[in-house]
């Protein structure tokens, strides 16, 4: 393995958690807590075998106006490229997957473009998710294509207890405002009825999406706008029995750069999703769940003059699945259905218009013996490509209650997108799904308060597939499978209590690399890390946030290099009332420029204020 620095570099960073004696000892939060996405279904999350991390409510509000990239970049693991602001065409990288190597789901909903396979990252409004839980490693075994890298599950709030409201109103530089507003609530007795409802908008006039030395610079402002709405209504027919509906809407009119005209050019962006479902208890241990979901992505690009062409690309994907949770004892037995048909409706090249449809059935077992944790699961996915086939392996051991070491093995694949397939001058219809093989170990361990984790992975792709040129079937370049890939790297993080202050900090040291080149895989550092301490006294809070990244390529051929960087965030919170509060949040505090995409445009020192208004 090649890592860019020794593993000892990143001592410093968690022995910050050992270096004061008056550290306190706090009551293990993740014992009291569940997370999903990693099973399917509820587990304690120090049962969960794979590496979790979960994104709270009180992080996500003191996020003040960023994107869900933003907040995602923070976390362990992952890395963002962007064509300019918040409003931009994003990709996420995570443990040096690209974005079409990660399934998202909105309250279990898949989204996504069937022509990039890569959820539209700007266009998911912040301001309507609870929770995010992020699962890293492959997770085909339990969700089919595209789960290479891992899945993130977005939570929208959710409904519970009596009637409650919440209104926020914020703005910031770059002409940045944020509204919205939310309510929520549930009646009691044997036929219960759970409802949600909330919608937001924000807008920003923005900054110059490109840089000099880019294709169509113009130094002109490039801004944004934002609205969504959402809920979900739950009835409960009987104890044990609910059905239900949920929605989400979001609609983006982002400007981007092309040339230096007075032209307003931007792109539309929708993303909707629905499902109605139905829960029950069929048995005292037998839980099952069926589920109808719909999701819409749909991108548009325009231009102020009559004369000037557009472009629209509307795709879809819808999904039945039908879930059953069996308890055997101590252990858990889940087997499902799924009918997926991937559409593109419209296109502007009629050779994109087509559909496919994927049937899975899967299989998972999760066994607990005292201190031995055993997950397995198996799934077959039926396509176009044939029957395919992943499965996933893993252990976990419990030395004590505060040292647990786990290891596990898995499979996954991702289906190549229609724009791969089939896109003029582009596509191959001989391109076959990508392949990947994981394997990781990891340890966890808590003293005095304090919680250090480190996990190893190392994942080989095979069929990569690339841009390539000149092409083997063709003049000039196409899509190919061509290349094999190793994701190799190690993740340390740690988070303590100290007093009133909490800490938390991660380092990745990875090398992600082409193999068939040897080149460091586009847009992926080699050493990223974040380090973020948070200070309550009373109702007041205080806290900073650092980001770190070393250098990376902006292209395959590792010719353009993109500088290394350091951001400091501080922010602070205030409840000068029960059910009021007020946040400020300093971004990017020393003005430092860095690089997400080459010549493209980032934001630098920017406010952002906000007060908030919720009843509890």
């Amino acid at each position: 393995m090649r890592f860019p620095v020794s593993r000892h570099a990143a001592a410093p960073l968690l022995a910050f958690t050992l270096a004061s004696p008056s550290i306190s000892a706090l009551a293990d939060p993740a014992i009291e807590s569940v997370v999903v996405t990693a099973a399917r279904t509820p587990q304690r999350a120090d049962e969960v075998i794979p590496d979790t991390t979960v994104i709270g409510s009180e992080e996500i509000a003191r996020a003040g106006a960023g994107s869900v990239a933003d907040l995602l970049r923070r976390q362990r693991g992952i890395e963002i490229a962007r064509n300019g602001g918040p409003g931009a065409s994003t990709s996420v990288y995570l443990r040096g997957a690209n974005s079409n190597q990660i399934v998202v789901l909105i309250d279990g909903v898949r989204i996504g473009s069937s022509t990039t396979g890569a959820a539209s990252w700007n266009a998911i409004p912040l301001s309507t998710i609870d929770h995010i839980e992020i699962v890293y490693g492959p997770l085909s075994s339990l969700y089919g294509a595209d789960a290479i890298g891992g899945v993130v599950q977005i939570f929208t709030k959710k409904s519970a207890g009596k009637p409650a409201f919440s209104a926020g109103a914020g703005a910031g530089s770059y002409g940045t405002s944020a509204y919205d507003a939310g309510v929520h609530g549930a009646t009691g007795g044997d036929h219960s009825v759970s409802y949600a409802l909330s919608g937001a908008h924000e807008e920003a006039s923005g900054f110059s999406a490109t840089r000099p030395g880019a294709f169509g610079y113009n130094p002109d402002d490039d801004g944004y706008t934002r609205n969504s709405v959402n809920g979900r209504l739950t009835v409960q027919l009987a104890p044990g029995i609910d059905v239900g509906a949920q929605f989400l809407k979001s609609r983006l009119r982002a400007q981007y750069d092309s040339g230096a005209s007075s032209y307003d050019t931007h792109n539309e962006q929708d993303i909707d999703s629905y499902a109605v479902f139905l829960n029950g208890r069929i048995l005292p241990n037998w839980r099952s769940s069926l589920q109808a979901a719909r999701s819409n992505d749909k991108l548009g690009s325009f231009t102020s003059t009559a004369a000037s062409g557009t472009s629209q690309i509307d795709t879809r994907q819808d999904e039945l699945t039908w879930q059953n949770t069996i308890d055997l004892g101590s252990d858990t037995l889940q087997v499902l259905f799924g009918h997926r048909k991937e559409q593109v409706l419209s296109s502007s090249s009629a050779a994109l218009n087509r559909s496919r449809v994927t049937n899975s059935v899967a299989a998972a077992y999760d066994l607990r013996r005292g201190s031995h944790l055993l997950d397995l699961s198996l799934r077959n996915d039926h396509s176009i490509y044939g029957a395919k086939t992943t499965g996933a392996a893993g252990y976990g051991y419990e030395f004590s209650r505060d040292l647990r070491a786990t290891a596990s093995v898995g499979t996954s694949f991702r289906a190549p997108t229609y724009n791969e397939l089939y896109y003029p001058g582009y596509g191959l219809v001989t391109n076959k799904p990508e392949q990947g093989r994981n394997a990781e170990v990891g340890i966890r361990y808590r003293i005095a308060g304090a919680e250090l984790q480190a996990n190893y992975y190392r994942n080989r792709l095979t069929d990569m597939i690339v841009t390539v040129n000149p092409c083997p079937s063709r003049t000039g370049s196409c899509a190919y499978n061509v290349n094999h890939a190793l994701l190799e790297g190690l993740t340390m993080s740690a988070d303590t209590h100290v007093r009133d202050l909490d800490l938390r900090a991660s380092v990745d040291l990875q090398d992600p690399r082409d193999e068939s080149t040897g080149k460091q895989l586009a847009r992926r550092s080699r050493r990223h890390a974040s380090l973020a301490a948070d200070y309550t006294v009373d109702r007041l809070g205080l806290g900073a946030e650092l980001q770190a990244s070393s250098s990376r390529f902006d292209d395959a051929a590792n010719a353009n290099r993109l500088g290394g960087y350091g951001l400091l965030n501080l922010y602070t919170t205030w409840r000068f009332m029960p059910d009021w509060s007020l946040l400020l949040r300093l971004d990017n505090t020393l003005d430092k420029r860095h690089d997400l995409a080459r010549n493209y445009g980032t934001a630098g020192r920017s406010w952002f204020a906000a007060l908030r208004y919720g009843t509890r």
